[in-house]
């Protein structure tokens, strides 16, 4: 029997090539290009929106990330296109742009309720910790009812991440969104809360993701005596690592 194989290429995280095109292109142009000289508002709005809607859409497909936070993002981008082009009150920007981290952070609570919390999903899993090691390592120090404890502690962290970015959302396009949709005023306010967006709601949200991720890890290093290093999956660093605890954290 011929055996098959996995043809879906591996997903690696490009950080700069998402800010330039979900961030940075579409802002410019929503805000040089709305003018009647240049694509006029509802062209500047469609281009504009079509590059983070585009981009999602390859990741998607591309590398089968059918999870419901990419998806809810390629839905916020096509409803902020939609707003702009049906030309509806800006009040449904803000209801919009609260709405999609509103619904993220209510799914991870209520995933915790599931045999699947989204924190094992997105921070506790294979591609970036060695699970099945450390879970071996909670069974021999019976830590396994600690560990999950401080699991569904973290999921409330995790979730209370996104209600921060929900509230500050809908005051960010509260303030600056004011204009008529539909028109070049609308496009360029829009543009200005993209990058407006990024240092004062994705940048503070990412620091207390990652000081979720720090406090998730002092707890595996309490519980397992293992480093980070020796917890990290197989696959990001190239070896295999012993399965005990290294000498340095031996009792002497």
């Amino acid at each position: 029997m011929t055996q098959t194989t996995n043809t879906t290429p591996t997903h690696k995280p490009r950080p700069w090539v998402d800010l330039l095109v979900s961030i940075v292109i579409p802002s410019v142009i929503l805000m040089k290009l709305s003018g009647d000289d240049y694509l006029g508002s509802t062209w500047a709005l469609v281009i504009g929106l079509a590059f983070p809607l585009g981009w999602g859409l390859f990741e998607l497909l591309r590398y089968r990330k059918y999870n419901f936070i990419a998806v809810l993002g390629v839905i916020s981008v096509g409803l902020t296109g939609g707003i702009g082009l049906m030309e509806l009150d800006p009040q449904w920007l803000a209801i919009k742009e609260a709405a999609v981290p509103l619904l993220i952070g209510l799914a991870v609570l209520v995933s915790t309720r599931t045999q699947y919390p989204l924190v094992r999903t997105l921070l506790y899993n294979p591609s970036v910790l060695d699970v099945d090691k450390i879970q071996r390592a909670l069974v021999e120090r019976n830590s396994e009812a600690e560990f999950e404890a401080r699991l569904l502690k973290a999921s409330y962290l995790f979730s209370g991440t996104f209600f921060f970015s929900s509230a500050m959302n809908y005051i960010l396009a509260k303030w600056i969104v004011t204009s008529p949709a539909g028109t070049q005023a609308f496009n360029e306010e829009l543009g200005r809360m993209t990058l407006v967006s990024y240092p004062m709601i994705a940048i503070p949200s990412m620091v207390m993701m990652i000081a979720i991720f720090y406090y998730l890890w002092r707890t595996i290093r309490r519980l397992t005596g293992y480093t980070l290093e020796e917890v990290m999956s197989p696959h990001l660093h190239g070896s295999e690592q012993p399965d005990g605890p290294s000498e340095s954290n031996k009792g002497r």
